[in-house]
């Protein structure tokens, strides 16, 4: 059983989640057709996306080692990006339990009504694979890794539980969440600093939403100039000729345009499945709400997100320099910033210096606690035969560097029993609050 999920996982995101699609619809009473077709879209919208991804990474993985090598870094820790943590967190029995832990959690918790969240995008599964397989390697108590899972997938509930409302206001997405492991930590993040952002005098009237920024500078407020210059800028930095400037400025300008449009696929092929999901769980249980857990990358192409991320590429590299302490090289996951900071912009409302400075921090906190993390994420990557490349050190900022991440390992070191059973407690209370007591209140 174990080796068939482990297949299955091992189809990746493209194949799995259109396979999981097609089944949710046909459970939920879409029509065969329907339920196919948008599978095979939202198939369709992953291979697209990942070609934008791969092409962002493509770009910008080359310039950032050559701003590296121009300026001389001497880091240790390289950064091998979410692909690669993915790979070793599915590369144990441990992490391919993750898949049965993560569905029997939501059913269970959707039985009892402690959740909205209907999980369809269990690919990504994986992040609590990573981190169990992180406690794992503390403690070498294969119990204790399963625990927490449990713990660690009940904590993301509560998170999309959270983030559902701001998701449907700021994206526009109703009875969609983001219960991904690298987006929703930034949610959490966000909101202590946009509340200090208030408070300081003449910072918080600055407004630079998308909307804002074009109508200020016209033609070069729009997204896909904000994308060239960007990409014409990092370019220079990296000390490319003129042609190879030009190239990367394209490419940046490229991927603002062709993102939204590789989202608004996958969006095409959701909507049947989320309506059909909101009438099921309306015809049994009257009242009830439920929102279809998906990938964040539906989040990726708002411009806000876009534009703050490709500015926060040479912002972390420079912060890589200057850190002291720091040992990581930010290299495979400059391209998934743009997930790292799609909720954080939402709690923002989309202004974009406010994005870039809270971003800014966020990645300062991600780069200490990666390369402090570091030992053990290579001890996991040995321990699922993981090809470290020659390296001695390795690390994903993505998910390695995440305060979640950090919570666990802490609890990993310290009374694991009890930490973890505290982080599930707290995760049960929560959920318990948000759809048991704040719903009455509101009534």
């Amino acid at each position: 059983m174990l080796e068939l999920f482990q297949k299955f996982v091992d189809l990746g995101a493209i194949v799995v989640l259109p396979i999981l699609i097609f089944i949710f619809g046909m459970v939920l009473g879409t029509h065969p057709k329907k339920a196919f077709t948008s599978g095979i879209i939202v198939g369709i919208g992953f291979v697209g996306l990942n070609m934008v991804i791969d092409l962002l990474g493509g770009s910008l993985g080359p310039a950032a080692q050559h701003m590296v090598e121009r300026f001389g870094l001497n880091l240790t820790t390289i950064d091998v990006g979410w692909p690669a943590a993915a790979a070793i967190s599915y590369g144990t029995v441990l992490g391919s339990l993750a898949i049965p832990i993560g569905i029997g959690v939501n059913i269970l918790l959707l039985f009892l009504g402690l959740t909205k969240t209907l999980m369809v995008d269990m690919w990504n599964f994986w992040h609590a694979a990573f981190v169990a397989s992180l406690v794992y390697a503390i403690t070498q108590n294969f119990a204790l890794g399963i625990y927490a899972t449990i713990a660690y997938l009940t904590m993301i509930y509560l998170l999309a539980d959270i983030i559902a409302p701001k998701i449907k206001e700021f994206y526009g997405y109703p009875n969609i969440t983001f219960p991904h492991g690298t987006s929703a930590p930034g949610f959490l993040f966000a909101i202590p600093l946009n509340w200090l952002f208030d408070r300081i005098p003449g910072f918080n009237k600055i407004q630079a939403d998308p909307e804002t920024v074009q109508e200020k500078f016209g033609v070069f407020g729009e997204s896909t100039v904000v994308g060239l210059v960007i990409g014409l800028v990092i370019g220079l930095l990296a000390g490319y000729d003129l042609g190879g400037v030009l190239q990367l400025g394209v490419k940046t300008s490229a991927v603002m345009v062709l993102m939204p449009r590789m989202v608004s696929l996958l969006m095409e092929g959701l909507t049947p499945i989320s309506e059909a999901a909101n009438t099921f769980v309306q015809n049994r249980f009257p009242g009830r709400e439920v929102n279809i857990g998906m990938d964040s990358a539906l989040s990726v192409g708002h411009s806000a997100v876009l534009s703050s991320s490709l500015l926060l590429v040479p912002i972390t590299i420079f912060l890589a320099v200057i850190l002291p302490g720091n040992t990581t090289l930010p290299f495979g996951d400059l391209a998934t910033i743009p997930f790292v900071v799609c909720l954080m912009a939402a709690v923002f409302n989309g202004n974009i210096v406010r994005t870039v400075v809270g971003g800014s921090i966020y990645m300062a906190t991600i780069l200490y606690i990666t390369s402090w993390a570091a030992p053990l994420v290579t001890m996991a990557a040995k321990a699922a035969n993981f090809d470290l490349g020659g390296n001695e050190s390795i690390t994903a900022m993505a998910e390695g560097g995440l305060w979640p991440t950090l919570l666990f390992i802490l609890s990993g070191k310290y009374m694991p029993w009890v930490m973890i059973s505290v982080i599930l407690i707290i995760s049960l209370a929560g959920l318990y609050y948000v759809n048991k007591v704040r719903p009455t209140k509101a009534n």
